[in-house]
């Protein structure tokens, strides 16, 4: 895994300034429209741009705008497209696959805490190209994700960079410890979720009797 993540790294090192500003764009832009994020982090392009800022081959205050860009528009086609498609998608699914009560669970989720989720999500990979399209399914208005998507982006896209910037050639090493945060933050998540789930079937089971 870390000769992979080595090889690119070191492919988007070797791209021209120009191509490494396009794809600190796109990736970011395509974790959450297409979903990219799930097996390509958007973080990784952010970095090496950020990198090519401490040497002179980019300015740093050109890489941040271009990051919040991509980051901001592709969460919210992401939204866009669970907000219009997500319901029919899920239809199309057998139950053993999507389980209807855990679709109830977290649309309530997000209907109730969705501003803030969309914040966390920003903080792995997976829930950066999930959590968008999710929100949109639940009917989240899009007066309550816009504002905290465009804080969400902000943040994350300026403290990559930046991280990358410091970083310079330890980038390797600094990606692999923002991986290692991302899958602590997920397993709290998914724990919160699961404990969040139960107590609902529990209440749900109860208020049956």
């Amino acid at each position: 895994m870390s000769d992979d993540r080595g090889m690119v790294l070191d492919a988007l090192r070797a791209l021209p300034p120009a191509a490494m500003l396009i794809v600190a764009f796109l990736c970011p832009a395509l974790e959450a429209s297409t979903m990219l994020g799930v097996i390509f982090p958007g973080e990784i392009a952010i970095l090496v741009a950020g990198a090519a800022a401490q040497v002179g081959t980019l300015s740093l205050w050109t890489v941040i705008p271009v990051s919040v860009a991509g980051a901001v528009i592709g969460d919210a086609v992401g939204f866009g497209v669970g907000r219009r498609y997500g319901a029919r998608v899920l239809a199309r699914l057998p139950d053993r696959l999507v389980r209807p009560e855990a679709v109830r669970s977290t649309n309530e989720l997000l209907c109730r805490r969705g501003p803030i989720i969309v914040l966390i999500g920003r903080l792995t990979a997976l829930l950066r190209a999930l959590v968008p399209g999710l929100a949109g399914m639940s009917g989240l208005s899009w007066g309550r994700f816009l504002p905290y998507n465009l804080l969400g982006g902000v943040i994350w896209a300026t403290a990559v960079a930046v991280l990358g910037y410091f970083a310079g050639a330890g980038l390797a090493v600094v990606q692999h410890r923002l991986g290692i945060v991302s899958d602590i933050v997920l397993g709290v998540l998914a724990a919160a979720a699961l404990v969040m789930y139960v107590r609902s079937h529990v209440r749900r089971r109860q208020s049956r009797h």
